[in-house]
């Protein structure tokens, strides 16, 4: 969309008197395109950049010494008007430049108006046809080729009434066309010119209100035309068509689309359609009183005497275009902001699917065109006296600006609940039917002052209720400014149909065997098909069931599609019908997936209230007797954990199209479990960890662990020299977001494992002791006495706790261990139960002593040592020692605790924040980012935007709004698809990301005021990082500190590229090829070789995302269980494919990028430095492995030029990984 919005390049400069953008108007191939983001308008102009950047273009001249002339009064005015009328100045630019860019080309209409006047003459040409009986009509209209669109119930043999055809009495140019207030819509839909043909009066009798007689007259009428215009005798040159609104074919109207000919009269670059749509004047003999939602015009066999106030609101809307024409037209002429207002809610409304399109849409709003101006008008002139026994709604008055009235109109939506307070807007005389009516009999309504029809009359419930959250959530947006989006782009130019970042559980649903378990002949007449019956009932009871679980259930179907497009062809009677229904929740987490439903009290006098929800529920309905002695009919969710409780919601769904109308779980499809299946176990080995560790696993099993370790320790304080203060976890095991649910090992589970399914995660925790002045004041000492504390600890933990093993480790095995600076030894525990800690111990002292030596004046600032001595020593080990040191303290024990804190608290206040993490951790670990590139606490920063938005409710007790909670994803499935789509769109390279998860982003020198210890904002000096991401909070506000190292550049960009095809992706689950678990399959083709690893010996080849289960079997490992038992098979932490890989990246940091999946992966992917392809001098201490180039011919000279020996490389890697290594294949 954005690439509409041209201005013209070059041409002089804009006066400063009148500054305004210059927006040239699109060309041939966008009209052709409907209104969607990204489109190109052809033409050979700029892209529009936004208010600023075009001001600065249109306001340049010719290079001048004279000043600046101050703004003028006229000026200052008109900036002031624009900041209060329409938000801000560029707020209001923005808008003038999106109007013109949404509205057909006034250029391009000439060829239609001379069609209009030339089908104007041709009807009023047409000869009249006798009056027959209906089917005898119907039968020689098919010879013809043109079939009668009868609507149920059908006339029959014994019908004694005829129909007749008689040219029109008026023609009139209706709807939003003859008022220049149509909208370009989606997908390149074409705009609507609406042409009402009124049908004379004496073709009607006053009784044809009953069983459908008008609309078999009108049927026919239609027919007739679309007979007389199809011929090729009638000069017309179009292709004629049958479509009903909302798929009722009572509504049917004809579409005209012209054939490309170049005629004068071809419109076909206009991308315009005309629909012919029958009307009736206000004298037609049919009483309007007769009407009314109350009355009942439906005669069928079983005797029922029911209102009928969806065929009689069908009737009505025959009697309606000519009045909602003069009224629009009225508006449009007494309120000058009231047609941009139109447009601009409309164009909102399109980006959210309230309108046509091919993706999926809301249901019954393909055809709400008269929804929005009726909207408006109730907001203009204000409510009928009459309409609720609260106050009524009081005009806004003519004088708001265009953004004040579509703000307004949001507003209204957000609050205004149409079907406990009908709106009838206020007109100069008394509204025929009383509102009572409509409350009685429609379960939402909105009635303009010039006509009687219902606008929501065909929108299910819960669909209002949709429109009603999307509107809540746009003011949210409009209304905070802390918001890192432009509000003007989310709000009109961002696509929002996307189903999987809108709704929180989306399910699939097959309607070829529904089946309602009460139907009525009745009400099936009533709604015109039994289609659209079954859906607004199915959507109803499904409202009614959810209840207070959700904010909204929408019915998504595409308007049209190239397989079922909305219109047919003249020799189809009736509309097809989709047999496919998409269903979205959009839930509140408040209450979303509590286990209980109740329903009455036994002893409830209200029989009627406890046989509806016994009705309701069926056999789930049961009386129950709670712990605090109530006795109460309800329905109980039996869950087994807490991933299943996050699917009560779909199983409140499956059960009521279950029980209501037959459909079983093989006709429903949502992809809940397929999103678990990808961070669990496969599942014979999970039941291999219940029998060996039962209740004990999981986030809750790993906190108890944790509790009784700190306790353990505490209570050695008789042991130790220095008491335990604190014990803080720092582990992803320990704040919920660990990709896979952390399980303990022991040895007796382990003999029962197979070798690639032994994986124990070690949990990092930091020991804080108390302060003492014995601590020695120098570095090196300081690590020394940390290995005696570790010391006494182990000792006395294995004393004092039977089965625990602790062992004192004194590096990691790489190179950071020739650091005599740095922390890294750590105490390895692992308790009887199975669980491993990796505990280190944070003295404050460190820091000081580091920045000692960090400092400019060096580590003795009282010793003067000469410039050239400084800068020696900054070159020198101790220097870089101390900086690796440092960066290694901050991040270990100041931030990692704290972003710990905060992480875990998310966790709590949202409940979907931690399968989010799990999730999108999951997706960079199998698309082998995770740990090499991208560390798991940027990742959690990426997934905390969407939960913790403006900071404003972070760390608060306050109860968090429901407009807040709606915009926060309620389950992992759809957090993770806004993590998907954001990096997909995230420009890095233009700006950093804030997350304020430390609550509201603070001013500059804004200190902290909740008495955390000090975290350092700033370091002395920094080690070097390629990493290109910034991610900053208000504790790390250079956005370095968990992406210092990665991703960089070339990473960085494949990231984007694979979000992108993922989104891609996902995008096909309308079409039913979705597969969730494609998604998370990496893509090897891009990579110059691959390493094949052994998966028999990778402890961590369980958790592949594509293992085979033919390796994790008992196999050749079921006979020596007793030899495995005498043996030492639990390791914490040991994976040697990620030793290997760890070693190869930092060995051949200079020759290639590697990349890997850290969890289970049995293959690296490796891309070679593309400078080292090239030929170059031969160098000692080159940095890679070389081989000489090859002289061209014998007489060449040898100019000592060398390029890189991808062999010898390629057979180190086999050498190094030795049995580990399966196979090197070298793609290119």
């Amino acid at each position: 969309m954005a690439s509409n919005l041209k201005r013209k390049r070059g041409g002089e400069p804009t006066p400063r008197k009148s500054p305004k953008l210059d927006i040239e108007e699109s060309v041939a191939g966008s009209d052709d395109e409907g209104f969607d983001e990204g489109e190109d308008s052809g033409s050979e102009g700029e892209e529009w950049g936004g208010t600023g950047t075009a001001m600065d273009v249109d306001r340049r001249g010719p290079s001048s010494s004279k000043p600046k002339k101050a703004p003028t009064g006229e000026e200052l005015r008109a900036i002031r008007e624009a900041t209060d009328l329409y938000r801000s100045s560029s707020f209001k630019l923005q808008i003038d430049a999106l109007l013109p860019n949404v509205r057909p080309k006034q250029s391009r209409t000439v060829p239609l108006e001379k069609f209009l006047l030339k089908l104007h003459t041709f009807l009023m040409q047409l000869p009249s046809v006798e009056p027959q009986h209906p089917l005898e009509a119907a039968r020689k209209l098919q010879k013809k080729g043109v079939a009668v669109s009868y609507c149920a119930p059908l006339p029959t043999e014994d019908t004694n009434w005829k129909v007749a055809f008689e040219k029109p009495d008026d023609i009139t140019l209706v709807g939003s066309w003859p008022n220049k207030v149509s909208v370009k819509a989606k997908d390149g839909f074409q705009y609507g010119v609406d042409i009402a043909v009124q049908m004379p009066d004496g073709l009607f009798q006053e009784k044809d209100y009953l069983n459908a007689r008008f609309f078999q007259k009108k049927a026919f009428y239609l027919a007739s035309l679309a007979n007389s215009m199809q011929s090729t005798k009638s000069g017309l040159n179009v292709d004629v068509f049958y479509e009903s609104t909302a798929g009722d074919p009572r509504l049917t109207k004809l579409v005209l689309v012209p054939k490309p000919d170049g005629s004068q009269t071809d419109f076909t670059k206009l991308n315009a359609r005309v629909c012919i749509i029958p009307s009736v004047s206000p004298s037609n003999p049919i009483p309007l009183h007769r009407l009314s939602p109350a009355h009942s015009n439906l005669r069928v066999n079983d005797g029922a005497n029911l209102p009928t106030p969806v065929y009689n609101n069908a009737l009505l809307t025959a009697f309606s275009p000519k009045p909602h024409l003069l009224s629009t037209y009225n508006l449009i002429h007494s309120i000058p902001a009231f047609a941009d207002a139109l447009t601009l809610l409309r164009i909102w409304a399109n980006q959210r699917g309230f309108g046509e399109g091919s993706k999926l849409c809301v249901k019954g709003f393909e055809n709400a065109g008269n929804l929005w101006p009726a909207l408006l008008e109730l907001l203009i002139n204000g409510e009928d006296s009459t309409t609720r026994g609260a106050p009524p709604r009081k005009p806004l008055g003519k004088g708001l600006s265009s953004y004040q009235l579509f703000k307004s109109a949001l507003s209204c939506l957000a609050t205004q609940d149409f079907s406990k307070h009908p709106a009838l807007a206020k007109s100069a005389s008394k509204h025929k039917y009383p509102p009572s009516e409509y409350q009685a009999n429609h379960t939402a309504t909105l009635v303009d002052s010039s006509s009687l029809v219902n606008a929501l009359s065909y929108i299910p419930p819960g669909c209002i209720d949709m429109i009603r959250h999307e509107a809540a959530k746009t003011i949210e947006t409009l209304q905070s400014s802390a918001l890192a989006v432009d509000p003007f782009t989310d709000v009109f130019l961002h696509d929002h149909r996307d189903v999987a970042t809108r709704f929180d559980i989306i399910f699939k649903v097959d309607l070829s065997s529904a089946k309602a378990r009460k139907s009525s002949l009745h009400e099936a007449l009533d709604f015109g098909s039994a289609t659209n019956h079954l859906l607004f009932n199915m959507n109803a009871l499904l409202r009614k069931a959810l209840g207070d679980r959700i904010h909204a259930v929408a019915f998504l179907q595409p308007s049209s599609t190239n397989s079922l497009p909305s219109t047919r062809p003249l020799t189809q009677a009736h509309p097809s019908t989709s047999s496919t229904i998409f269903v979205g929740l959009v839930l509140d987490p408040a209450s979303a997936f509590n286990l209980v439903q109740l329903g009455p009290a036994a002893d409830s006098t209200d029989l009627e209230a406890l046989t509806a929800f016994q009705e309701l529920w069926g056999s789930k309905s049961e009386m129950r007797r709670f712990k605090d002695g109530r006795i109460a009919e309800s329905v109980v969710w039996d869950v087994k954990t807490a991933d299943e409780r996050a699917h009560v919601p779909a199983m409140v769904v499956r059960h009521i199209l279950q029980w209501h109308f037959g459909l079983g779980e093989e006709h429903v499809q949502t992809w809940q479990s397929a999103y678990d299946s990808v961070i669990r176990m496969p599942k014979e080995i999970a039941t291999k960890y219940i029998q060996g560790a039962g209740s004990s696993m999981g986030f809750k099993g790993a906190m108890q662990a944790f509790d009784r370790l700190v306790k353990s320790v505490k209570a050695l304080d008789d042991e130790l020299p220095l008491s335990l203060v604190n014990a803080s976890p720092i582990s992803e095991s320990l704040r919920y977001t660990s990709t896979f649910s952390p399980v303990p090992l022991t040895q007796s589970l382990a003999a029962a494992l197979p070798p690639n399914a032994r994986y124990l995660q070690p949990i990092n925790i930091v020991f804080e002791f108390e302060q003492s002045g014995k601590w020695p004041d120098e570095l090196k000492a300081i690590q020394k006495i940390k290995l005696a504390f570790f010391e006494s600890i182990g000792t006395g933990l294995m004393k004092s706790v039977e089965g625990l093993k602790a062992s004192v480790v004194l590096g990691s095995g790489n190179i950071t261990d020739s650091n005599e600076l740095m922390d890294k030894a750590y105490l390895e525990i692992v308790t009887p139960e199975g669980w491993a800690f990796h505990a280190r111990i944070w003295h404050n002292r460190e820091a000081t002593l580091l920045d000692r030596i960090l400092d400019d004046n060096g580590p003795n600032p009282h010793v003067v040592v000469s410039k050239k001595r400084k800068q020696q020593e900054r070159k020198g080990k101790e220097y870089l020692d101390a900086l690796e040191a440092k960066e290694v303290y901050d991040r270990r024990f100041m931030h990692a605790p704290r972003h710990h804190r905060a992480v875990a608290a998310l966790n709590h206040q949202y409940a979907a924040f931690s399968g989010t993490c799990r999730l999108v951790k999951r997706w960079f670990a199998s698309h082998w980012f995770l740990g090499g590139h991208v560390s798991e606490e940027a990742v959690e920063l990426l997934c905390a935007q969407f939960f913790v938005l403006d900071g404003k409710h972070v760390g608060t007790d306050v109860d968090i709004p429901k407009n807040t909670l709606s915009v926060v994803p309620s389950t992992k499935e759809r957090g993770f698809a806004m993590v998907m789509r954001f990096l997909s769109e995230w420009k890095w390279e233009e700006g950093g990301l804030w997350v304020c998860l430390y609550g509201p982003k603070k001013a500059e020198g804004e200190e902290e005021s909740d008495g955390a210890p000090a975290v350092p904002k700033t370091a002395p000096a920094k080690a070097s990082g390629t990493g290109v991401w910034t991610v900053s909070t208000d504790m790390d506000k250079d956005g370095k500190l968990w992406t210092r190292k990665g991703p960089d550049v070339i990473v960085a960009k494949r990231i984007r590229a694979i979000a992108g095809a993922t989104w891609n992706y996902m995008q096909t689950m309308e079409d039913g090829t979705f597969n969730v678990q494609g998604m998370f399959i990496h893509p090897t083709r891009d990579y110059d070789f691959l390493v094949h690893l052994n998966p028999s010996v990778i402890p961590r080849y369980v958790h592949n995302i594509a293992a085979d289960e033919s390796l994790l079997g008992k196999g050749k490992f079921a006979n020596d269980r007793l030899r495995k038992q005498e043996q030492d098979l639990v390791l914490p932490g040991f994976d040697p494919a990620r030793s290997l890989f760890d070693d190869l990246q930092r060995t051949y940091a200079d020759t290639f990028r590697i990349f890997f999946d850290p969890y289970g992966g049995d293959t690296y992917g490796a891309v070679w430095d593309p400078t080292l392809k090239e030929s170059r001098p031969f160098r000692v201490l080159g940095g890679y492995s070389s081989v000489p180039v090859k002289k061209e011919n014998e007489k060449a000279k040898d100019r000592g030029l060398v390029a890189l020996n991808d062999s010898a490389v390629l057979g180190e890697i086999e050498r190094l990984g030795s049995d580990l290594v399966k196979s090197v294949l070298k793609q290119r």
